[in-house]
């Protein structure tokens, strides 16, 4: 087989040109864009197919040598929820097609498709073109909707309808961790020999420790503080409100702590957190606790790391996560990860190595566990060294190496197929 030269990928719903943390903006983002970037130094050309949300925006955005972001007119510019996104389906693919009509034929020699939007999209492309279809559910309807939060919204059955339609259709899956392929598997009813796992990784030239004295200076943070840090969107799933809850428990029981507790919060509205954004910022004044929280927004990768090295530990209280990249980032920084049970969680932390497992999202549980760390200085040292070595396990060149492996893969199978 000739190598991969091309290879086009779709990202329907979320540019990865889009500041992660706002909006629908967030792991998945960061992905595709860390992704692409390694494969483009293996010589590899990329075209990002993405829904352009400005008229401003130019029909192609070079992200770096050899990846090129197209810009997908379909539907209106602003105001399109996600849920409202499958109206436009019709319009987008059809725009794909276009664009690779406009060159010699058999442009592309592959297709990856994220989300199960994408993947409607490069299930078409894939007949069209009559090359292979490499799919990344990324979050799957099935398992979101066993895990809500609190006030979230379930996911609606044409998604599960969509999504079971791309499994069919994809000729590799690929997934974050062993328990995701195993979803795949049990609630999709996915070939097993098509499902690949291949872990995200983390960029570890950008999350990696740096002085925190320093850092906490820079940022506005006292030395001597013990930071637990959020950072994400703000939506019920993310669960931001299990670790303010969590702290107004911790200091109920220990009044003495609040003049060294700083909970900042970094990110912005997202999802069902739309509907009420200041929901956040309102809970903190409930509880009591609003002069120790601190808002602030989305910020780029570099100050991101900046943030996660400031802080004593970082807390993920999802009620689910396909991996958790906020975790292996906050690790790759030298920050402990307290962590719900979930998920790719299971995978990304260690626990009571690089940080704490916590089953459920009951609030003493959580204070019991944030507790733990802050009262042991011994037991934060050997997680601080626990999740430097724990975040070496996951980079993206490694996940760029195993993603072309599944390329390979899913040209076999389609051609097997085809014969």
């Amino acid at each position: 087989m000739q190598p991969i030269r091309r290879l086009a990928m779709i990202s329907l719903h979320t540019s990865p040109l889009d500041q992660p943390g706002i909006g629908d903006a967030g792991g998945m983002n960061v992905y595709v864009i860390e992704l692409a970037k390694r494969l483009a130094r293996q010589g590899i050309e990329v075209d990002i197919f993405t829904r352009a949300t400005s008229s401003g925006l130019p029909p192609v955005v070079s992200a770096c040598d050899g990846v090129n972001v197209r810009h997908v007119h379909a539907g209106p510019f602003e105001g399109l929820t996600k849920d409202e996104l499958p109206g436009q389906l019709c319009v987008f693919a059809r725009e794909v097609l276009r664009a690779e009509a406009a060159q010699p034929l058999g442009h592309y020699d592959a297709v990856h498709s994220h989300y199960w939007l994408s993947g409607q999209v490069g299930a078409l492309a894939r007949d069209r073109w009559g090359v292979p279809l490499v799919h990344s559910m990324h979050t799957m309807a099935k398992v979101k909707n066993a895990a809500l939060a609190l006030g979230d919204t379930p996911e609606p059955t044409a998604r599960i309808i969509g999504e079971e339609q791309v499994v069919e259709s994809a000729d590799m899956l690929i997934a974050n961790t062993d328990l995701e392929a195993k979803q795949l598997i049990n609630l999709y009813d996915a070939d097993p020999g098509r499902v690949e796992v291949v872990h995200p990784g983390v960029d570890l030239s950008v999350f990696r420790p740096v002085d925190r004295d320093t850092v906490r200076t820079e940022l506005g943070l006292p030395r001597d503080a013990h930071v637990l840090l959020f950072a994400g969107r703000i939506q019920p799933l993310k669960a931001p409100d299990v670790l303010l809850r969590a702290v107004a428990a911790l200091l109920a029981g220990d009044p003495g702590l609040r003049s060294r507790i700083v909970v900042p919060v970094v990110g912005g509205p997202s999802g069902s957190g739309l509907d009420r954004p200041e929901s956040l910022a309102s809970l903190a004044r409930e509880l009591g606790i609003d002069d120790v929280v601190r808002f602030v927004p989305p910020v780029s990768q570099a100050d991101l790391s900046r943030w996660y090295a400031a802080a004593t530990l970082v807390a993920v209280p999802s009620y689910n996560e396909s991996f958790g990249l906020v975790a292996a980032e906050a690790q790759a920084a030298g920050t402990p990860v307290v962590a719900a049970a979930v998920g790719g969680l299971t995978t990304v932390v260690r626990d009571g190595h690089s940080g704490l497992l916590v089953e459920g999202h009951d609030a003493d549980e959580w204070a019991r566990a944030l507790g733990r760390v802050l009262g042991d200085p011994a037991l934060l040292a050997r997680l601080r060294d626990g999740a430097r070595a724990q975040a070496r396990q996951f980079s993206w060149e490694a996940t760029a190496a195993q993603t072309l492996d599944v390329y390979a893969r899913a040209r076999s199978a389609m051609r097997e197929s085809v014969a």
